[in-house]
């Protein structure tokens, strides 16, 4: 069984279903572990109401023969029964544990005998039962009808043990998650500096940067706001100097004008034009503007090819009998 099938679309769906969040939900915020570097979140609601949300959801609904099959077995539809999404990672090592907290409306019975039908052990933890990959170390658990947490067993214990005994994120912290949340429909803040990356080579045009440029980053931050006529997207990053900001942008230049250059889809110029990359001391501010017409031609969901049942990475597929 792959625990991928427990709440699969939600994860998918942070990107593109930003609705306006008046700020994160407290009681979510309660049940992240307080060591977190990694946090995003998004508010599905309001996005059904967006042009943008609208075309994605109706392109999903109508494409996505998994999400229908998902649908049918488990009875949560992540189109309409999902409400609000926070992410966190303590970010603590390249593929650290994630914790995903959801707030929807959930057929607790049906999605537990779906899981069940795939090969998932359950246990109950201080009075809650957690469906698990014993296999991945996975798991998920419904603290009550309208809320979920999913990841690997250490964290979903952890979000059941804070449910009584609060540990709060640090208050610098918590300011910057509510201002994001307040003010962006999708929003994302790390502490943990991106890996590097390689430069791909340009003739010997390449920018004579240092090495590791990137991971001078010590924190970022960006959102996702969606409008009728377009999509903003915004994001900042803090270096440690004024020095690294500037080879930090010289560097996002350098890969929007390649960018520019080399792709072979013809939106993706015209798109990269309204990107601005500029520095404020050690502060790199970057934003760019989406038209919604031409995110709605980027975003088409092309038919998949009907996989073989063994291989399906994402099916809930019930066990052999024997």
């Amino acid at each position: 069984m792959n625990m991928k099938v427990l709440i699969p679309a939600p994860v998918m769906l942070v990107v593109v279903f930003a609705g306006a969040l008046p700020a994160a939900d407290p009681q979510l915020l309660n049940l992240v572990m307080p060591d977190a570097k990694i946090l995003a979140g998004v508010n599905v609601d309001q996005a059904k109401t967006s042009p943008f949300g609208m075309y994605v959801l109706a392109q999903f609904q109508a494409q996505d023969q998994h999400l229908r099959e998902f649908t049918a077995q488990t009875g949560f539809d992540p189109t309409n029964d999902l409400h609000e999404l926070l992410v966190a990672s303590t970010g603590s090592q390249p593929h650290a544990p994630a914790l995903t907290l959801a707030r929807g409306t959930f057929s607790t019975d049906k999605i537990n005998a779906a899981a069940q039908n795939a090969g998932a052990t359950s246990e109950t933890y201080k009075g809650v039962k957690i469906f698990e990959d014993p296999k991945k170390g996975a798991g998920y658990a419904f603290l009550n009808g309208s809320l979920a947490v999913a990841g690997d067993v250490a964290s979903v214990k952890g979000a059941i043990d804070r449910q009584t005994a609060p540990a709060p994120l640090p208050a610098a912290l918590l300011v910057q998650v509510n201002q994001l949340s307040a003010s962006e429909d999708a929003w994302a803040i790390s502490e943990v500096p991106p890996p590097n990356i390689e430069l791909p080579s340009n003739g010997g045009n390449t920018p004579n940067l240092p090495t590791g440029i990137f991971q001078k980053i010590e924190q970022a931050s960006g959102g996702v706001k969606l409008g009728t006529q377009a999509i903003a997207v915004t994001a900042q990053l803090q270096a440690g100097t004024a020095v690294d900001a500037k080879q930090i942008s010289d560097l996002l230049q350098f890969l929007a004008n390649l960018g520019r250059m080399q792709t072979q889809n013809p939106q993706v110029p015209s798109l990269l034009t309204s990107l601005a990359v500029t520095t404020n001391g050690a502060v790199v501010a970057i934003s760019l503007n989406v038209p919604e017409a031409e995110a709605e031609t980027l975003f088409q969901l092309k038919p998949k090819p009907k996989a073989v049942q063994q291989d399906q990475p994402n099916g809930l597929r019930p066990r052999r009998r024997r």
